[in-house]
């Protein structure tokens, strides 16, 4: 990117410089913003080829799919690169055109992909298979010598998380967990939420302690609880019994902190 920015004036260059830094700040937390900036770079040096590309990841990510893929189209004709073609099939499932992602996953060049774009196409053309009704296809599409292999790539964990989501689309519920655990062994930078999947299939509930609406809810359910015990203790005389209940939290807090991860 830094020599594609030498073929500008150093202060133009600056400028779309620290637009491209802010793209890549933002992309995953707040792709609005790195949107916004990817557009300037783009008004500054729309002949570069690596803010070609910055604009159509950022438009990806604000799922505006046509002008991501005219986007990636030019940064592709622009660097020469195969790698942008399995986000290019992707940009096809978003608008909504599963059937032409499965097309570019049979194209020559696949073939130029190195192993971790090849990976990449396969998950996209298992989920072009899901778009189009056919579940039992992505299981196929997804098993490959990748998924069987005990190494972790950057890629390992989404691989097994998507083949254990489509598993358990064909209601093999046993084998989906399997997969969900092996992506969790995986997943050492929490890319996907193989963790919360597997908990869910053990019946397991998570309470976020963070989280004040859950606090406000479980405030709601202590009050409602007092009010009930305030109304049973009030209840006239001659109630069989309640004289000699203890009505006293030892606990107000409650015992499902130990419940939070």
């Amino acid at each position: 990117m830094r020599q594609e920015l030498l073929s500008l004036p150093k202060t133009l260059a600056d400028d779309v410089a620290k637009n491209l830094v802010m793209v890549a700040r933002l992309l995953d937390e707040d792709a609005p913003r790195a949107y916004e900036h990817a557009k300037v770079a783009l008004r500054l040096a729309s002949r570069v080829g690596a803010v070609r590309e910055a604009a159509g990841f950022a438009a990806y990510h604000t799922e505006r799919y046509q002008e991501a893929l005219a986007e990636f189209r030019a940064a592709r004709r622009m660097s020469g690169r195969p790698d942008l073609w399995p986000v290019m099939a992707d940009c096809e499932r978003g608008m909504g055109r599963p059937e032409r992602a499965l097309a570019m996953a049979g194209e020559p060049e696949v073939q130029r992909l190195d192993k971790a774009g090849q990976v990449e196409m396969r998950l996209v053309a298992a989920g072009a298979r899901r778009d189009l009704g056919q579940p039992d296809a992505a299981v196929v599409t997804l098993q490959s010598p990748e998924l069987a292999s005990t190494g972790v790539h950057p890629w390992t964990a989404r691989l097994r998380y998507a083949y254990a989501d489509a598993l358990l689309e064909v209601g093999r519920a046993e084998d989906a967990r399997e997969w969900f655990a092996k992506a969790v062994e995986a997943d050492h930078d929490g890319l996907t939420d193989a963790s919360d999947r597997l908990a869910e299939l053990d019946g397991i509930e998570f309470t976020d302690a963070l989280d004040p609406e859950a606090e406000d809810d479980e405030a709601g359910e202590e009050g409602e609880a007092a009010v009930e015990e305030t109304a049973v203790v009030g209840e006239p005389a001659g109630e069989p019994g309640v004289s000699d209940v203890d009505f006293t939290d030892d606990d107000p807090a409650g015992d499902d902190d130990d419940l939070r991860p």
